[in-house]
C-alpha cells in the first residue's frame, strides 16, 4: 500500500516546479500524491499564441526551441533549449507542482553576527526592512567593500522570525560559494541550501533560506516572500530576460524583489527611480577610499605571451608580489591567451595557478588562494565580484579589451583593500592603449571616494 501524504514530499516540492522522472522520491509514492492531487502535473512545453512556451523557464522566444520526431511520445515533440542543461523539458515532459497544504516555517532564528553596523550600512538596512514592510522593491547602490552582505543580515532575520521563506541569489557560483559560510555562521539555527550547478538538493527538510545562483531559479515558481538579488548587473543576468523572469517567478506574486550592487545598470537605476527604493553607500565599511587604478603600458603583450615570453613588466610587477609574499590576482580577457601565459607564470612560481568558467578545478584553486596555498591566480572575468582575499593584489593584462567596462572594472579594483587590516593595495591596468571605460572607470572611482552623491 503507498503512502498518499509524505511530509518529505511537500518539503522538497513546496514552491519547485521539477521533472516528474527526476524526483528523488519512489515513482510510486509520486503516483499516489498525484492521484490525491496534493500534485499537478503541467506539461513541460506548451503552446500559446501560436508559439512555445517552457513552463520551467518562461522561455518564449522561438529560435530557442527545437523541434524533432520524439522516440518517447511518437510524434513531433518541442524542447527547450534555454534551460536545457537542467534537463531537457519537451512537448511529452510533465512537470510536477506542489498543491497541498504549505510546510509551516518556525519563527525561532538566532542572529549570530556580533559585529556593528557604521551609520551608513544601519540606515540602508532599516530602509530596506521599511520597503520589504511595504511590498516595495529596493536597490542597495553601495561601493564594493561598503559591507553589503551584512546589511542584507537583519532584514533577512525579521523575515525568517515572521515564518518567512527567503532567496538571496546571485548570476555568479563563486558569490554564491562566498555568501554560503557568511550567511551559516550569521544564522545558525535556520535551515540553509545552497544551490548551483553540481550541489546536491536535501530531501529531509523544508529549506526556509536558500541562497542560489539565478539559474536555479528556473526550478522555482511562487517559492519565496522575499528575494534578495545579490550583484544585479553581473552577466548574464543583466542581459537574459528568462532569467530575470525566473527571479520574479520564484517570487510568490506581489512580493518584492531586491537588488544588491556596486555597479547598477542604468535600466536598473532608472526602474528602481520610478518603481523602488534606493539607498546608497559610496564609502567602505573601514572609511578607507576605493583603490584608484595606475595605467602601465603592455605594448604587444598577447604578440609577446604567444611567442612564449611575458611582458617585462608583468614579470616584474608578479616578482614583486612573490617577494613580498602578497596574494594577487590577474586577469586576462581571454581563456586561450590565459592558458598560453600558465606555463610562463610558472616559471617565475611553479604555485600559481589559473581559473576559468569551466575548470574543473576553479573551486578547489580559489580555495587554495584563499588557505594560501597559492601565491596567485590567473583568471578570468569570473573572479571580478563576490571574492574577499585579504591583501590582495590586481592587475589587468590587457585592460583596453572591450570585456573590462566600466563596472567590470570598479569591480575588478573592487577585491583591493576589502579587509580593514590591509585597506590599501595596488590595482594596476596593463593596456595597448587607454579606452574610453578605463577613464570612466577612474573617473567613478574618484568621484565616490569625494562622495559625490551616486544617484
Amino acid at each position: 500500500m503507498t503512502t498518499t501524504f509524505d511530509p518529505a514530499i511537500r518539503d522538497f516540492l513546496s514552491g519547485r516546479i521539477w521533472l516528474r522522472r527526476h524526483t528523488p522520491f519512489p515513482r510510486e509514492v509520486i503516483d499516489a500524491h498525484i492521484e490525491s492531487k496534493r500534485i499537478l502535473t503541467i506539461p513541460g512545453i506548451q503552446v500559446k499564441k501560436r508559439h512555445p512556451f517552457c513552463n520551467r523557464c518562461e522561455n518564449e522566444d522561438p529560435a530557442r526551441f527545437t523541434t524533432f520526431d520524439c522516440a518517447k511520445c511518437g510524434g513531433p515533440c518541442t524542447y527547450c533549449r534555454h534551460c536545457l542543461k537542467m534537463g531537457r523539458v519537451s512537448s511529452c515532459t510533465e512537470l510536477i507542482i506542489w498543491n497541498g497544504e504549505a510546510p509551516v516555517f518556525p519563527t525561532d532564528h538566532a542572529l549570530a553576527w556580533e559585529g556593528t553596523l557604521t551609520p551608513r550600512q544601519k540606515k540602508a538596512s532599516e530602509e530596506l526592512a521599511e520597503s520589504t514592510a511595504k511590498q516595495r522593491s529596493h536597490l542597495i547602490y553601495a561601493v564594493c567593500g561598503s559591507g553589503k552582505t551584512e546589511i542584507l543580515f537583519e532584514p533577512i532575520h525579521r523575515l525568517l522570525t515572521e515564518g518567512k521563506r527567503v532567496c538571496l541569489a546571485a548570476p555568479r557560483v563563486d558569490v554564491i560559494l562566498e555568501l554560503e559560510p557568511r550567511l551559516r555562521a550569521a544564522f545558525p539555527e535556520t535551515s540553509i541550501e545552497a544551490l548551483y550547478g553540481g550541489s546536491e538538493s536535501k530531501t529531509d527538510t523544508a529549506l526556509q533560506l536558500v541562497l542560489a545562483t539565478t539559474h536555479q531559479l528556473f526550478r522555482f515558481r511562487h517559492a519565496f516572500d522575499a528575494v534578495f538579488v545579490d550583484e544585479a548587473d553581473a552577466f548574464p543576468y543583466t542581459a537574459d530576460e528568462p532569467l530575470q523572469r525566473a527571479v520574479r517567478k520564484a517570487a510568490k506574486p506581489g512580493v518584492p524583489v531586491h537588488f544588491v550592487t556596486a555597479t547598477p545598470s542604468d535600466k536598473l537605476l532608472a526602474d528602481m527611480k520610478k518603481n523602488g527604493n534606493i539607498s546608497t553607500i559610496n564609502r567602505r565599511y573601514h572609511g578607507h577610499p576605493l583603490p584608484v587604478p595606475r595605467y602601465s603600458t603592455l605594448w604587444n603583450y598577447a604578440k609577446r605571451i604567444r611567442k612564449g615570453k611575458l611582458p617585462k613588466k608583468l614579470v616584474a610587477w608578479t616578482e614583486d608580489r612573490l617577494k613580498r609574499k602578497e596574494p594577487f590576482l590577474i586577469f586576462f580577457h581571454h581563456i586561450g591567451l590565459m592558458e598560453e601565459a600558465l606555463p610562463l607564470f610558472e616559471k617565475l612560481d611553479p604555485r600559481i595557478k589559473a581559473v576559468h568558467a569551466a575548470h574543473p578545478h576553479r573551486k578547489e584553486h580559489v580555495q587554495m588562494l584563499r588557505n594560501k596555498e597559492v601565491p596567485g591566480l590567473l583568471t578570468t572575468t569570473i573572479l571580478e565580484r563576490g571574492i574577499t582575499i585579504p591583501n590582495v593584489q590586481v592587475a589587468v593584462a590587457g585592460a583596453e579589451q572591450l570585456i573590462f567596462n566600466k563596472g567590470a572594472l570598479i569591480q575588478i579594483g573592487g577585491r583591493v583593500g576589502r579587509s580593514a587590516q590591509h585597506p590599501a593595495g595596488d590595482f594596476v591596468l596593463f593596456h595597448h592603449g587607454i579606452t574610453y571605460a578605463m577613464d570612466e572607470a577612474k573617473r567613478e572611482i574618484q568621484r565616490l571616494n569625494e562622495g559625490r552623491d551616486t544617484t
